[in-house]
């Protein structure tokens, strides 16, 4: 098998298909709603193609290159738990993974990976969705595996949940695997972002840093109706706080040479960081630049699929689909 092909739907700022560039799989095409995040992919992959779309009115037969993949990836938008699923806030959402069910009945890809919130795995009220997908996936040929991954254990400073679904054709789905750890010691926030702190001239850094040995609370992007870029709710600002970090607003710039790092002090006293270092939480690369203002970079970022997660399911895929005559294991599913 030469080299393996994916098309990205939902794709954000590319997290996922950062990674599953790392794993070896080449972009037949990128695919999202919000100019911002198709201009980060463009900037930072020009030879990809991107399409600036709706996934709820894409038609495949325009974009014949989207044929014949061995994966289908998407990062869809966060389903709401319990209650709130059947709100009508939930409705795009909910029409989102519907769409791109019907997708996998035109495309036929080898694989499909579905990366969305931990309740989308086991939560009795998300039930009715995960029935849908097993209805319409498994009379194609498919094999459904749900499972939890944590990015933390992956390398990426942040305790960070994510509810994946891989459904994989009869014929290679033996071979899958979910992914293992690859790390044994979780990255902490002071190890991540100590070179860019350092980075101004600030001599509190690697102050700050040993003290910050904890991994991040999760990051939420939020949407356009949200507001603007935000720590999230109080539980999560607290466990900045005690890393000694401003929760209010983010700064444009790491901290230069006069500032005193000192929390006893309150908030004047705090260490504020930028969008850029939050997507060093997320695993990105120093150089992958984010378009758009402090607001629309911040969204893109919270909102991201980690690569190194991507990369790790990307990996879990090839080694599937690239198993010659795979022993065949059968229905795999999380309660």
């Amino acid at each position: 098998m030469g080299d393996l092909t994916f098309v990205d739907v939902c794709s954000g700022a590319g997290g996922l298909a950062l990674g599953l560039e790392r794993a070896g799989f080449v972009p037949r095409l990128l695919l999202d709603i919000e100019q911002y995040a198709c201009d980060t992919l463009k900037v930072n992959r020009p030879h990809w193609k991107v399409l600036n779309a709706d996934l709820l009115d894409f038609d495949p037969m325009d974009h014949p290159e989207v044929y014949d993949v061995d994966l289908l990836a998407a990062g869809l938008p966060r389903v709401q738990s319990s209650a709130t699923v059947t709100r009508r806030s939930s409705d795009t959402e909910i029409r989102l993974i519907q769409a791109t069910a019907y997708l996998v009945h035109a495309v036929q890809p080898r694989a499909l990976v579905i990366e969305n919130v931990p309740t989308l795995v086991d939560e009795e009220s998300l039930a009715p969705v995960r029935d849908f997908l097993h209805k319409e996936l498994e009379h194609l040929g498919y094999e459904l595996t749900w499972f939890i991954l944590n990015a933390s254990d992956f390398g990426v400073p942040q305790d960070r949940k994510q509810g994946i679904l891989v459904a994989v054709k009869h014929r290679w789905a033996g071979a899958f695997l979910p992914p293992r750890p690859t790390v044994h010691q979780h990255l902490s926030v002071g190890a991540a972002l100590a070179p860019s702190m350092r980075s101004g001239g600030w001599p509190d850094a690697d102050r700050w840093a040993a003290q910050a040995t904890s991994v991040a609370p999760t990051l939420v992007g939020g949407s356009k109706t949200h507001g603007g870029p935000d720590f999230g709710p109080s539980g999560t600002k607290a466990k900045w706080r005690r890393m000694g970090v401003y929760t209010k607003s983010f700064g444009n710039e790491p901290p230069g040479p006069d500032f005193k790092w000192d929390p006893s002090l309150g908030n004047d006293g705090l260490v504020r960081i930028t969008v850029d270092q939050t997507a060093l939480l997320q695993g990105f690369p120093p150089d992958w630049r984010f378009a758009g203002g402090k607001t629309a970079r911040y969204r893109q970022v919270g909102n991201a699929a980690p690569p190194p997660v991507g990369k790790a399911l990307g990996q879990a895929v090839a080694q599937a689909l690239q198993t010659p005559s795979p022993p065949h294991a059968g229905y795999t599913s999380s309660p």
